[in-house]
């Protein structure tokens, strides 16, 4: 039996349990389960490892995205800059790193960009963030960050944010979990009153499937996507990735 799984703490939320249980049903695919692994620190990687020597692949969540990092083997294949990893193979119990966030991001967004959209906001500045920045960089969108405190240059404050901001950047992504079920009734502190129909907003979020963050933008006549496509557009190259030769 060939396992793979999700590592992560807590785990709220399986998507991906659920996702590959059933992609294994519809699609013929035996010998296979997807388990979930909820570790409270990232350094009980190696046990799990050892406990668990049918693991064949692990995706992996908040809020390990950074700190695996240091455990893998081979972090080749994560894109230069990247520090973050989603998704790893394992062979001969050796550790690859990818990320699969890039593709499951730029795949769900292409779709819904419009030439204004040249400038973004990105809310929050953590592992998931790494992902859609390594994007926004591919496509030549300009970001600036949004964070609780201050940074450098290209790191604002949420109260920093005004109608001035919000008109420069069309485009404005929440890469934190805000609004997540069952915290449905939080969303990033922004002045939603400044948005427009050139607005699109984008949230990693996906249960809810339109969040606080996205009804207020709704509300305002702006562009919504949520993060569902995106964790199965991951999903299914993480499974690429497990099971090329």
């Amino acid at each position: 039996m060939r396992t793979y799984g999700l590592i992560g703490f807590p785990l709220t939320q399986p998507f991906s349990q659920k996702y590959f249980t059933e992609k294994f049903l519809e699609e013929g695919i035996g010998g296979c389960r997807y388990e979930l692994f909820p570790i409270e620190s990232v350094n009980e990687v190696p046990a799990l490892l050892q406990s668990n020597p049918s693991l064949r692949g692990l995706n992996v969540t908040i809020p390990y995205k950074q700190s695996i990092l240091s455990y893998l083997d081979d972090s080749t294949h994560i894109p230069a800059g990247l520090q973050a990893c989603n998704c790893i193979r394992i062979r001969d119990g050796k550790l690859a790193g990818y990320n699969t966030d890039t593709t499951g991001f730029e795949r769900s967004l292409l779709p819904h960009l419009k030439e204004h959209h040249t400038h973004a906001l990105i809310l929050g500045n953590g592992g998931a963030a790494a992902a859609i920045k390594y994007v926004l960089d591919k496509l030549s969108i300009g970001y600036r960050v949004v964070s609780r405190k201050r940074g450098d240059v290209s790191v604002l404050a949420y109260a920093d944010i005004d109608e001035a901001i919000i008109t420069d950047h069309p485009l404005i992504i929440n890469t934190t979990p805000l609004g997540t079920y069952p915290d449905t009734g939080s969303c990033p502190d922004i002045p939603y009153r400044f948005l427009t129909a050139r607005h699109l907003l984008y949230d990693v979020v996906y249960n809810p499937a339109k969040s606080l963050f996205l009804q207020k933008g709704e509300d305002s006549g702006a562009g919504i996507k949520n993060g569902y496509e995106m964790l199965v557009q991951q999903a299914e190259e993480s499974w690429r990735i497990w099971n090329e030769d």
